[in-house]
This record gives C-alpha cells, structure tokens and sequence, in this order.
C-alpha cells in the first residue's frame, strides 16, 4: 500500500475567490520532520481559479472539483464536464460524495459514469463510498459499501492505467461531530481493500489510497492516520480554516527512512 499519507480538504460551498486567497496566506504547515503528505484540497467551481493561482509552490497542494457531469458537453444547465475542469486546471474530481448521493439522489450508475468521464478527461476521481446511520444499525455496513464500490470497479478494470483514490465516509460521522473509532474505519477500510484486490489484482488492489472521511480535526487526524488500512483523510469542517487544515496535515508527515 501506498505509505505517503493523502490530507484532502473539501470545501463544499464555502469559501469564496478572496477567502480562498486569504485561506493560502495563512496555510502554513509545518512538515520538515519527515516526508510531506500528498495534500488536496476540492474549492467550488467558481473558487477554483482562485485556488490555483494561490497554491503555494510549498508545499504543494493539489487542487480538484468537487463534482462533474459524464457527458463531455451538452444541454445540461448549470453543470460542469470533466474536460471542462481539466481544462480550467483541476486535476482532481470528488466522484459520489455522500451529499451527491443523499441530497441530489446521485445513483451508485451515475457515479459509475462519472469516475469514467474522470478518467477519460484524465482527471483523477476520489470516489466516496459510506453507509448511513440507519444502515449501520441494521448490520448493512458490508453490504452497502460493498455495493458502491462493486458499481464503479468495472470502469476502473477497463482503465488499467487510471489512477484513483477511494474515499470511506460513514455518512453518520459527517458533519455530526461523531466520529468513526479508528476500529471501525479499519473495518470498513479492510473490507473495501479486500475487494478491490479482488477485482483489480494484488499489486493494484493494494496501491490505492483508502481515506477516511467524518468529522476529521486535529484532535483525531493522528489516530485515525496511524489505523491499519487508512491512507489518508478527507477533510470537511475542519479544512476551511488554515491552522486547523495545517495541523492536520502535520499530522500526515511520515519519518524519512
């Protein structure tokens, strides 16, 4: 498994162009104790400019979308293609947030054509997978994440060179303050590791990142970083303020060996 840790932040619909500036005045983290997190960071559309003229040479940070659409282009008002994000400099996309999936009815078959329009447009798609409070209660964690993952690994098969991240979010935990314990995300973390090798192969199965996503903040980044299986962190509430999301990221830093 990939050992450099992932520190993603999203920032749903905060931030406008002149916070974004002010955000990447003020992020500051300090990693040179040891190897550097890869860092990502998902602004709004009408941020995203913004954020990639403000990104600091160091550290370096990775800018992507928070959403696309699977058509390349078309009458569809008020959405944005992935050749249109790659083209305006993302490099990155959220693919099947759980907001996506909750609150705009996004389906595990739409998800699966937008991590192929991703790849297509040579973005790379962090695709978020998670169950709901009510699922977990009736024992369906398996199953539901299973579920989603099982409907974007035929596009990610056919696309053996397209590099992806997974992203388990526990939709209970986001934005609630609860909290997965680091045994419950390297439970879900586990089970989703053993599929992928299953359907994409040892070496490729075992290469991608699996982020946790759920009320991260700085009081927890460590533990949650240092659980088996978890590669990384994706960030909400505790990334749209600079000294938080720095410390967050400190917590990703890795000793040189």
């Amino acid at each position: 498994m990939n050992t450099r840790p992932v520190i993603a932040g999203n920032w749903k619909m905060n931030l406008n162009p002149d916070e974004v500036r002010e955000f990447f005045q003020e992020f500051r983290p300090d990693l040179s104790s040891g190897e550097a997190p890869r860092i990502m960071v998902f602004p709004s559309f009408v941020s995203l400019f913004a954020a990639l003229v403000a990104v600091p040479q160091a550290p370096e940070v990775e800018v992507g979308v928070q959403n696309i659409h699977w058509k390349p282009s078309g009458a569809f008002t008020g959405e944005v293609s992935g050749t249109m994000a790659k083209s305006a400099g993302a490099d990155l996309t959220l693919i099947g947030h759980s907001e996506r999936r909750h609150i705009f009815g996004e389906t595990d078959d739409e998800v699966a054509l937008k991590t192929g329009a991703a790849l297509v447009a040579g973005l790379t798609p962090v695709i978020c997978v998670g169950e709901k409070l009510e699922e977990r209660k009736d024992g369906r964690l398996e199953e539901v994440i299973l579920r989603q993952l099982e409907a974007v690994l035929p596009v990610l098969s056919e696309a053996l060179n397209g590099d992806f991240l997974l992203a388990y979010e526990p939709v209970w935990a986001i934005g609630t303050g609860e909290t997965a314990t680091p045994e419950d995300a390297s439970e879900a973390h586990t089970l989703l590791r053993d599929r992928m090798v299953q359907g994409l192969g040892e070496d490729r199965g075992r290469s991608i990142p699996i982020l946790y996503g759920g009320s991260v903040k700085p009081a927890n980044a460590l533990e949650l970083l240092q659980s088996p299986e978890v590669g990384g962190v994706l960030v909400g509430g505790a990334s749209l303020d600079p000294a938080s999301f720095a410390k967050i990221a400190e917590a990703g830093v890795r000793p040189l060996t």
